[in-house]
């Protein structure tokens, strides 16, 4: 189940994907059919986010299927397909964002987690450009509400005009834990979304038990609407706001280590919710 602090927003903690060959020795018991991947992940995870989106586009059946398979609570969060932004001119993306918006998205309804719109590291911030992308991102499909991430990777983005406009159009900037991407955490939007990429595969839990400690307090602070003091930002701290959705994703790294990281993070947050 997903993790809810008094007065803060849900927290949930997962993967990338659920179909990953090393995880069958080490996650899934031995013998599970590989249809009864996303029911066993589901069980016990509070989210997983898509890769498959960003390189395929999927039809409304899938989406229902991966609906019916899995709990209630439980959230996919969707990759955006790279060809709506993986190309020079991101305002001309208008028909690609349109395409993978309306792919059958909806058939998750309250399963539908944050769109997450990732960039090439190539990509250099143009503020006037990245303005006409952010006004093509929808609010609402199917009367379903979005709500979006963005996944910049260069350097160039860590200005405060690019924070300016995320909170311009209530998206979230993906923090990633990672000294390969740009790493700054702050709030834009009313949720949170985390991409900690550094498991090892010498530790069991991927992260060391300190670490998921670290993350666990980081993450009841975002909920409960704060900004953790010890990770890093562009800007200094802000007003303390209402309580937010947190989205913490084990990604890259050690990833055969990433469902026992995704695990033991969720143990830690279940210690702190009252009986």
């Amino acid at each position: 189940m997903a993790t809810r602090q008094a007065a803060s927003g849900t927290v949930r903690a997962g993967i990338g994907g659920w179909t990953y060959e090393p995880w069958r020795d080490n996650f899934y018991p031995k013998g599970l059919a590989h249809s009864k991947e996303l029911a066993f992940a589901s069980a016990h995870l509070t989210a997983i986010e898509v890769n498959g989106t960003y390189y395929s586009t999927f039809k409304p059946p899938t989406f229902a299927k991966w609906r019916d398979e899995t709990p209630d609570g439980f959230m996919f969060s969707l990759k955006a397909n790279r060809f709506a932004t993986n190309r020079k001119v991101l305002a001309d993306a208008g028909e690609s964002i349109e395409r993978f918006v309306g792919s059958g998205l909806s058939e998750l309804g309250p399963k539908l987690g944050p769109l997450v719109w990732q960039f090439a590291p190539t990509k250099l911030f143009d503020p006037v450009d990245f303005e006409a992308f952010l006004k093509l991102l929808p609010g609402k499909v199917d009367g379903l509400p979005l709500r979006h991430a963005l996944d910049v990777r260069h350097n160039s983005f860590m200005d405060p005009a690019y924070l300016a406009l995320a909170r311009k159009y209530r998206c979230a900037t993906v923090f990633t834990d990672s000294d390969d991407y740009p790493s700054f955490a702050d709030l834009t939007a009313d949720f949170v979304y985390a991409r900690l990429m550094r498991t090892d595969p010498k530790v069991k839990t991927g992260y060391a038990p300190k670490a998921l400690d670290r993350w666990a307090e980081a993450a009841k602070t975002w909920a409960a609407g704060g900004e953790p003091a010890d990770v890093p930002r562009l800007e200094g701290p802000g007003k303390k706001a209402g309580p937010r959705d947190v989205f913490m994703y084990f990604i890259s790294g050690a990833k055969e280590r990433a469902p026992a990281a995704a695990m033991a993070l969720i143990e830690r947050l279940n210690k702190a919710v009252p009986a």
